[in-house]
């Protein structure tokens, strides 16, 4: 595995792969990797030549610069996990790489972008698309893979390539999960053992809330949820939405959507962790 750190060396060693005729998949990540991420890095491997995983850390996606500031960094470790899974380049560059100068474009799929996580992280979508964007036209890959678990992100960054025509095919890898059931998260690592079981709550009221809605309407289950997240022991809840799977619009009736989700966000102490569920489709 080669690890680079500027632009100019990772398109010098893909021009040359890309010469032979080689296929080549991108995983965008913010390090501090875990076996969620290795889920589409192997997948990335499998299903391409050439595996490239980006490891930064965007700082123009986080609206809480406290949360920047504490976000994981495991370089050294991220790189074994990468090499281990077969990566052909692990992408480290440093902020001055990737934005030698600000920003300044503004990215704007509403409705997409103007819910839910859109609502309460000002910003943070417009960051996204930013790195992601630039990472595209850095690599222009031929296949990206994104998690599941950031359902709102998959759903703006399909619309992204679609109305930027990029000329690439968007994965989406499913939630990978705990044996006990807690979606993987770079951010589980800043959780107190108290607090890791405590955050156990989030999933196992999403996974009771799919057999309660089989006989109870959008209304019951989002009351459900809710009273649920209220009643454990030191969570918090931000919100939970009921959404069309793809427009990511609030459902009033099961029967207004053929795919219907369930996205939360919850505090466990200090620490946000977001969770979907797939109710229909």
């Amino acid at each position: 595995m080669n690890i680079v750190h500027t632009i100019k060396d990772l398109q010098a060693g893909l021009t040359a792969l890309r010469a032979q005729g080689k296929t080549v998949g991108l995983v965008p990540t913010m390090g501090a990797l875990h076996a969620g991420h290795a889920s589409l890095v192997k997948r990335c491997v499998a299903e391409n030549d050439v595996a490239v995983v980006s490891v930064f850390v965007n700082p123009t996606q986080f609206n809480d610069k406290n949360d920047l500031a504490q976000y994981p960094r495991t370089l050294e470790a991220d790189c074994q996990l990468l090499e281990a899974c077969g990566v052909t380049f692990a992408f480290a560059p440093s902020v001055e790489e990737i934005y030698p100068e600000p920003d300044t474009r503004h990215f704007s799929y509403a409705p997409l972008d103007t819910v839910m996580e859109g609502a309460f992280r000002p910003g943070h979508f417009n960051g996204v698309c930013q790195v992601v964007s630039k990472l595209f036209d850095i690599v222009k890959p031929d296949r990206a893979y994104f998690g599941e678990k950031d359902f709102q992100q998959l759903a703006i960054i399909r619309e992204m390539v679609r109305q930027m025509h990029f000329p690439l095919e968007i994965i989406g890898c499913p939630i990978v999960r705990e044996t006990d059931g807690l979606a993987l998260s770079s951010r589980n690592t800043r959780l107190s053992a108290e607090q890791r079981q405590q955050a156990l709550r989030i999933s196992q009221t999403l996974f009771e809330s799919r057999d309660y809605a089989a006989t109870h309407t959008v209304a019951e289950t989002q009351k459900f949820v809710e009273d649920s997240i209220a009643a454990a022991q030191g969570l918090r809840l931000e919100y939970f939405e009921l959404v069309d799977g793809n427009t990511l619009q609030k459902i009033a009736k099961w029967e207004d959507a053929d795919y219907a989700v369930g996205c939360i966000t919850v505090f466990c102490g200090e620490v946000r962790l977001i969770d979907n569920i797939k109710y229909k489709g």
